[in-house]
């Protein structure tokens, strides 16, 4: 699996196709070193990279279900899951996540959203239905390459960095979460749900 883990994840960065950073994905498996989980959410295929690695922090009988809209990022991250054997863990929801999100009805150990900028507050509301009582939620890519904490609004991304501002914000100020922002990758945002 190593080596086809490397394949796919060297495959990605030659199609510049966007995918966890090394630091943020050792943080996670840190972060669920003494304690696997039993089920994950993830905002966001792409090439199913992330997932693959997700794997390796699930208990034996552990699933992850993963939504991407792209359809020819779909047809390769099935490939992924084939070549590195996690085909059973993993379910690909094909379609928009905020159209997917609301027919979901399951509860998860972790959330993982990494997915359209702009749309993160409408990801939490929904990620905050979704959690278990003992979960935690990443939000990849939360400082956007410093962006967001800057004084940036410059056109183009001006509405992604203002919805992750009000993500930051939302999360910040929730008495139900506990909330670390991270400069590690290209930022990091993990709430855990307080008891």
């Amino acid at each position: 699996m190593e080596e086809e883990l490397k394949n796919v994840k060297e495959k990605a960065l030659q199609d510049h196709i966007p995918i966890i950073m090394d630091d943020t994905l050792a943080y996670i498996y840190k972060f669920f070193e003494k304690q696997k989980v039993h089920s994950i959410l993830e905002i966001g295929t792409a090439v199913g990279y992330s997932a693959i690695c997700f794997t390796k922090i699930l208990n034996e009988d552990g699933f992850i279900d993963t939504i991407e809209r792209d359809t020819q990022r779909i047809e390769e991250a099935k490939l992924n899951f084939e070549k590195t054997n996690v085909v059973k863990k993993i379910k690909i929801y094909e379609g928009d996540a905020v159209e997917i999100l609301p027919t979901i009805h399951k509860q998860y150990d972790m959330i993982f959203i990494d997915a359209a900028k702009g749309k993160y507050p409408f990801f939490l509301n929904e990620a905050l239905r979704l959690i278990k009582e003992n979960g935690v939620i990443f939000a990849d890519n939360i400082l956007y390459k410093g962006y967001v904490l800057s004084d940036y609004n410059k056109h183009k991304q001006r509405t992604a960095v203002r919805n992750l501002r009000e993500y930051i914000k939302l999360v910040s100020e929730n008495p139900k979460l506990e909330t670390k922002i991270l400069e590690i990758g290209d930022g990091l945002a993990v709430s855990k749900i307080r008891h």
